[in-house]
């Protein structure tokens, strides 16, 4: 998440030869990517090695849907796919610990109720490993150890709590380990597959850890964490021999530190910390479970080391591979890896990495289509709000405005503010689609990690607490000055846009601060916070505490005041700008009401609004069909708003399930498209 320069417009004319530059680049037009190049199917992602080093996994196209391959490490040509799904994608899986089948979840239409499938690499046979109704699966732990079973969590019996089972890999036989009558929101388990701690929310957001004895759970909190710590502090895992734990801590600091506890006499150790973001994740020895590197992500992410072997390891691969670098994958032995490589303005690609003789080869390139393509580097800066919080933020320019790649506009251009979801989430450094995209048509992006982010502390985060609608949205204000400042766009050419809590940003924007933005994109973003909080999934009873201190609580008269004063649902009258709202029909999280109550509030208005359901989707758009279709209505909406390029719709909606049930006329070409 991001770096800041103030450029002013006038800069350009003392330097006589990048101005030349300029109007020579501006002279010859982009090419304009096609949408299908940047959201269709991916050619291959997520690659892992099984833990015997003999198979390389991935999910690709087969049929046009995402499914999971394999090959022979050695033998990539013999690749041969292992599932058929025919509608929904995969998009995550991983190894058994046998390296005998691929593990794998899936939902249906995206209700989120993922169940749980295997399939085994040498028969190709796939079953069902959850076969319930309504149930949403949780990995407890899979071990590097323990080599015929796993830990999952199943909510069948009671959809707010998840029991743990024992999962036989070769039979698929559960056997109940602990059944949670006691409203605990996780367990943490040991390599040895034994279950360890179990936490419980607390009435004021915070959580309680007890230790687990026997799968009994003892009466005494051995570990408590406040609001504040929340959603910075939480346990890693075991060490192979049982006595250490890791945990992400804040407790007594701001960002969260990396720290070993010893299981026995309870005493902590800091291992690491970074004053400017929170430690999140690490590598961790696979024999021992030792801590070798840790992760810190403030602007970008980069590596610690703590190991000498691993150190050597992690530097030859930074000399090597030209961008961020990302350990995904590794074997038993610890012999060879799978890193994926990102250059943020060129396509990201996946490589193996055997550790003897320091070898890399390429294995692939998630979208090869996009090689040479016209894409554009991502710029990190941090931008002082009002209160003069720093907020990390990530700017991409057109090349027609910024052609040599310095990151200062050469003059100012529209701009898309893109908000992330969440809220409690962050953006971060990289190659990202939708920033391409946006630049490619002639748009600045700047997406910013408002208070609220994740990431920077939890001071960062506290601040957002009670603030839905008011600073969080003022950083997003702030930002936008910035820019206008900085000479990267004007003021009356920018437009919001985001996902989630982005959708909600979009929304407050339209409606409290109702002249800042020219237009607003919305997907399943929530506009009622009163009956979002009373809609959300059953899975989440154990985080209700924590959205009713952070947003507001409904169950009392003063909560309820504000969360109708921050509900934009309140103030559509007050829209004055285009909008346009994308929505899935089956979201869990942001139900469609959300969207259909401000739609119907603006018709009630004879206020123009543009909108389109996707039956078959969830919270967000997964099927590339529905996704590119949703783009080609966004791109042609905010060219009818800001002047950028577009693509023509054409026939984008043809393959969706879009329904456009509001506002066709309002953008160029979704009439027709709509009719056929």
């Amino acid at each position: 998440m991001l770096r800041t320069t103030l450029v002013a417009l006038s800069a350009v004319a003392f330097v006589p030869s990048v101005h030349a530059q300029s109007a020579q680049a501006a002279a010859a037009p982009v090419p304009l990517i096609e949408r299908a190049k940047l959201f269709g199917n991916p050619s291959k992602i997520a690659a892992a090695i099984s833990p015997d080093g003999r198979w390389l996994s991935w999910i690709a196209p087969r049929d046009g849907v995402l499914n999971v391959w394999v090959a022979p490490i050695d033998k990539p040509d013999q690749a041969r796919a292992l599932t058929a799904e025919k509608t929904r994608p995969i998009r995550s899986v991983f190894w058994a610990p046998d390296s005998k089948s691929l593990l794998f979840v899936n939902d249906k239409g995206g209700d989120e109720n993922f169940l749980l499938y295997g399939v085994d690499v040498a028969s190709g046979r796939q079953k069902v490993l959850t076969p319930f109704e309504k149930t949403r699966v949780q990995v407890v732990n899979i071990s590097r150890h323990v080599k015929d079973r796993i830990l999952i969590g199943v909510n069948n019996r009671d959809p707010r709590w998840h029991d743990v089972y024992s999962l036989d890999l070769a039979s698929g036989k559960l056997a109940l380990v602990h059944k949670n009558t006691g409203d605990y929101a996780g367990f943490v388990a040991d390599e040895q597959l034994v279950l360890r701690l179990a936490v419980k929310s607390r009435p004021d957001g915070g959580s309680d850890y007890f230790r687990v004895v026997k799968d009994k759970v003892e009466e005494k909190p051995v570990a408590q964490v406040d609001l504040d710590d929340a959603l910075t502090t939480s346990p890693l895992g075991f060490t192979t021999d049982g006595k250490t734990l890791y945990w992400n801590d804040s407790r007594g600091r701001d960002t969260a530190a990396l720290v070993a506890q010893d299981v026995a006499g309870g005493t902590s150790r800091v291992v690491a910390q970074d004053a400017r973001a929170d430690i999140a994740s690490g590598l961790f020895d696979v024999r021992t479970g030792q801590v070798q590197a840790y992760e810190v992500d403030f602007l970008k992410h980069e590596y610690v080391a703590l190991d000498k072997d691993v150190k050597a390891d992690l530097d030859h691969l930074k000399r090597e591979m030209k961008g961020d670098f990302q350990v995904r994958s590794r074997t038993d032995a610890d012999d060879k890896w799978i890193v994926d490589l990102d250059p943020v303005s060129a396509p990201p690609s996946t490589w193996l990495y055997e550790r003897k003789g320091k070898r890399l080869t390429r294995l692939f390139t998630a979208r090869p289509e996009l090689e040479g393509a016209p894409l554009v580097p991502m710029f990190p800066q941090e931008i002082k709000a009002r209160d003069g919080l720093n907020l990390v933020s990530y700017l991409s320019l057109p090349k027609s405005a910024d052609p040599t790649g310095s990151g200062k506009a050469a003059r100012p251009v529209p701009m898309v503010l893109l908000v992330h979801g969440g809220p409690w989430a962050r953006d971060t450094y990289g190659y990202r689609g939708y920033h391409q995209w946006l630049a490619n048509r002639g748009y600045a992006v700047l997406s910013v990690n408002y208070r609220g982010s994740t990431g920077f502390g939890k001071g960062f985060i506290s601040k957002a607490d009670l603030q839905w609608g008011r600073k969080m949205h003022d950083d997003l204000v702030d930002a936008v000055e910035w820019a206008v400042k900085s000479g990267v766009t004007t003021r009356d050419k920018v437009a919001i846009m985001g996902g989630s809590y982005g959708g909600y940003a979009t929304l407050a924007g339209l409606t409290f601060t109702p002249t800042t933005f020219a237009c607003g994109v919305d997907i399943v973003g929530p506009s009622n916070l009163f009956t979002l909080l009373q809609t959300i999934p059953p899975y989440w009873e154990s985080g209700k505490q924590q959205f009713y201190k952070r947003m507001g609580d409904p169950t009392t008269e003063e909560g309820r005041a504000l969360l109708k004063e921050r509900s934009p649902l309140n103030f559509a009258d007050r829209i004055q700008r285009p909008l346009l709202i994308g929505q899935g029909a089956n979201d869990p999280r942001v139900n469609v009401r959300e969207s259909d109550q401000i739609v119907a509030a603006m018709k009630e208005k004879n206020i123009p609004v543009t909108y389109i359901v996707f039956p078959d989707e969830g919270h967000g758009f997964a099927r590339p069909v529905n996704n590119i279709a949703f783009n080609a209505v966004a791109e042609n909406f905010l060219s009818s708003c800001l002047g950028g390029r577009a693509e023509a719709i054409g026939t984008a909606l043809a393959p969706s399930t879009a329904q456009v049930k509001e506002g066709a006329a309002a953008v160029p070409g979704l009439q027709q498209a709509a009719a056929k």
